[in-house]
């Protein structure tokens, strides 16, 4: 059977994604990534905002109309959290999790046109799910999803209810899936999760994200290892003397920020203020040279003020960082900050272009303090004898020579051009 499988959201949404297409592989069916003359069609939706419902159930909808005699099936969290809604799309309609049995009820529906909706209490689930890490073929860099499920609660999110409590894969079985992904091949992997940060805390013994990339960075000596989005609260001096000693962690810290003044945060009901915030930056830092920082940024949430705004503009002025998402605040029904007053629309659109001007102006400037360094860089795809890859610290680097893919080279960086580094490649 030819099976479509569409990913909207975040890299766990990925990382499930490529796993749940290597389960239908080894059952025999065949994965395209053409969008017509299908037999099943899978969307791997998203909630974090309503935007993102929005685009799920439009991807959905469109994917039906160029398939209409295919299966339709949807999981991921907008399902999770809209299963009616999902319902009245698809034939089978899972949530976030159980990507096995969503496999089992897709080839149920192909050969007996038997639809199924499964969507259980995400604050009820326990354990962590274990899928095989990898990712989408043709890739260099690998996904493995070492945690689940946030408790956090944040005022504009919904999340936790569509992914339930923290759940962690144990240390062992971290570095037996590392060890399997350097075993095919990849050259970097990335290690994912709702939330990080709060990885150990329900294991046995109580290990720590920083226990978690010892483990993993030990097991694949020959692969770089790239973190996923942090939490402030989780760089300690420990944590990142801890990385520091590892040779193949990539210097490149994204940080959840979303806000740069203290009485947004608080309305978010974020567990930092800014000069924890900006701790975790200068720690950073000092451990890591020429280390990349990124952030998110969410502009016009509920109750921000022009002054507030401008705070903000400021903090991420001062925190210099490499690259930044910005987004206007989008209203998430089922979440505290949909029953705040909210402001007008183009006033955060028109705060997130200020923004997003600052973030451009932070990059550019980040760039050009490269030209003349040397940077390890994994290359990826080529295109008229330009290879393209990224450096440890997750700048954009293109240089000239052959057969390079999968493979990584010093660079001597010499240039900056449309957003990305050139350079020399040094034998």
């Amino acid at each position: 059977m030819r099976i479509h499988i569409h990913t909207l959201g975040c890299k766990v949404n990925q990382f499930e994604s490529a796993a749940l297409a290597a389960m239908l592989s080894e059952r025999g069916h065949q994965i395209t990534q053409e969008e017509t003359g299908l037999d099943a069609v899978v969307v791997n939706t998203c909630a974090v905002t309503a935007e993102a419902g929005r685009k799920s159930r439009q991807a959905a909808r469109h994917l039906k109309e160029l398939n209409p005699g295919a299966v339709i099936a949807l999981c991921g969290c907008w399902s999770q959290a809209e299963a009616q809604a999902a319902s009245e799309i698809g034939d089978v309609v899972f949530g976030s999790g159980d990507k096995a049995g969503l496999a089992d009820a897709l080839e149920r529906a192909l050969t007996e046109r038997k639809g199924a909706v499964r969507v259980d209490n995400a604050l009820e689930r326990r354990a962590f799910e274990r899928l095989p890490a990898g990712s989408p073929e043709g890739r260099t860099r690998a996904l493995l999803k070492i945690e689940d499920g946030c408790v956090n609660f944040c005022a504009y999110c919904i999340i936790p209810y569509t992914r339930g409590r923290v759940r962690s894969l144990p240390l062992t079985d971290c570095a037996a899936q590392a060890e399997k992904l350097a075993r095919e091949g990849y050259r970097e992997i990335v290690l994912t999760g709702i939330e990080i940060a709060s990885y150990g805390a329900d294991l046995p013994g109580k290990p720590t994200l920083a226990d978690a990339v010892t483990a993993v960075c030990a097991a694949a000596p020959g692969c770089r290892i790239r973190l996923g989005s942090l939490e402030p609260r989780v760089v300690t001096e420990d944590f990142c003397k801890a990385l520091a000693a590892l040779p193949n962690i990539c210097p490149h810290f994204h940080l959840s920020l979303q806000s740069g003044c203290d009485r947004t945060l608080k309305g978010m009901r974020r567990k930092y203020n800014t000069a924890r915030f900006y701790e975790s930056v200068a720690l950073l830092r000092r451990y890591f040279d020429n280390c990349g920082l990124t952030a998110d940024l969410i502009t016009g949430f509920p109750g921000e003020t022009e002054a507030d705004h401008q705070e903000t503009l400021a903090f991420i002025e001062r925190c210099a960082f490499s690259s930044m998402h910005v987004f206007p605040y989008s209203v998430r029904p089922g979440t505290a900050a949909a029953q705040m007053e909210q402001l007008p629309r183009a006033l955060k659109e028109s705060r997130a272009r200020e923004a997003a001007a600052a973030a451009r102006r932070m990059k550019k400037q980040f760039l050009e303090a490269q030209i003349g360094r040397i940077l390890p860089v994994l290359f990826e795809t080529e295109a008229e004898g330009v290879w393209s890859g990224h450096a440890g610290n997750y700048c954009e680097v293109r240089a000239r020579g052959r057969d390079l893919r999968n493979t990584v080279a010093n660079v001597q960086i010499t240039g900056l051009s449309h957003g990305a580094l050139w350079g020399n490649i040094l034998l």
